[in-house]
């Protein structure tokens, strides 16, 4: 059987013992950090660029600082609460003292971006702006947080993929070593992470950048929101084939992860997820006329 070795890549960048605790950075945070701050240069980037747009650009460069705090606040509220009620609503609701223990991980993308969402909204008319450009700016940059936050999925062996035999399987550490349809042998499996982090992330914002730079898309509004709600709702479907489902949603009677059965023909919850992201996405992109 081939396979590739996990990397002997450790979770966090580096520890500071303060005294009584440890300050840790982990690459996950990093991701976030990295992808807020790169996101928010671009965003000034374009709103420096007149050329960019039919008209006036829709905000002024002082205010894409006030927009990254609200930001802020909508990914880490928006994501947590979005794994509380779609992923684990029984253990929290038990447990809600573990809500807040974002530290610890469980953080959901769908819940992040409706957190956002509501985010700009409020944003948008606090500010007087214009709501169809700001989603075209705020989904223009998404695409690299979304990258780097699955290459830190993939440094921390989480949300890997099924079981595969095929040459470019990863042997994951931890639970996903567990054995292969009770074969002893290296569990060797996708590495979904890395493929949502090539699908999700660096294929549409190189797609953006071109359509944005090259094609003059920001003069129609609403049409790289559009593209960005149809192109990750498509590659997030795609990748949930092989992608492990989350331990909750399996048993002995439910193998494949299932959140939904039909008829005997069944989806999981990213794929749930990601329907109302491709209506939204069509939606968007038939009805965008220019500026």
């Amino acid at each position: 059987m081939s396979y590739i070795p996990f990397p002997d890549i450790s979770p966090e960048v580096f520890s500071i013992p303060l005294g009584p605790i440890t300050f840790t950075l982990r690459w996950y945070a990093l991701a976030y950090i990295a992808g807020l701050l790169i996101g928010w240069q671009l965003i000034l980037r374009m709103v420096r660029t007149p050329r960019l747009w039919a008209g006036a650009p829709p905000m002024q460069p002082e205010a894409v600082e006030r927009l990254l705090t609200w930001v802020i606040f909508g990914v880490i509220i928006g994501g947590r609460l979005g794994y509380v009620l779609f992923y684990q609503p029984g253990f929290f609701l038990q447990n809600p003292a573990q809500i807040l223990r974002v530290w610890e991980g469980g953080m959901s993308f769908h819940g992040g971006f409706a957190g956002v969402i509501v985010a700009g909204i409020w944003f948008c008319r606090r500010e007087n702006i214009p709501m169809l450009s700001m989603a075209d700016l705020m989904a223009a940059v998404v695409p690299i947080g979304l990258f780097l936050g699955r290459i830190a999925n993939f440094i921390n062996a989480e949300l890997w993929g099924r079981p595969t035999s095929l040459p470019w399987g990863v042997a994951f550490p931890g639970e996903a070593a567990q054995t292969c349809d009770g074969i002893l042998t290296i569990c060797a499996r996708h590495p979904s992470q890395l493929y949502e982090a090539a699908l999700e992330g660096l294929l549409l914002f190189t797609v953006f950048t071109w359509l944005i730079w090259r094609c003059d898309w920001l003069k129609t509004p609403g049409r790289i929101a559009g593209l960005f709600f149809l192109g990750y709702g498509l590659a997030r479907f795609a990748v949930e084939f092989v992608r492990q489902p989350d331990a909750q949603f399996v048993s002995d009677g439910n193998p494949l992860g299932l959140a939904l059965h039909m008829g005997g023909y069944g989806l999981t919850m990213g794929q749930i997820l990601t329907l109302p992201m491709i209506a939204a996405g069509l939606w968007f992109l038939t009805r965008a006329k220019p500026a």
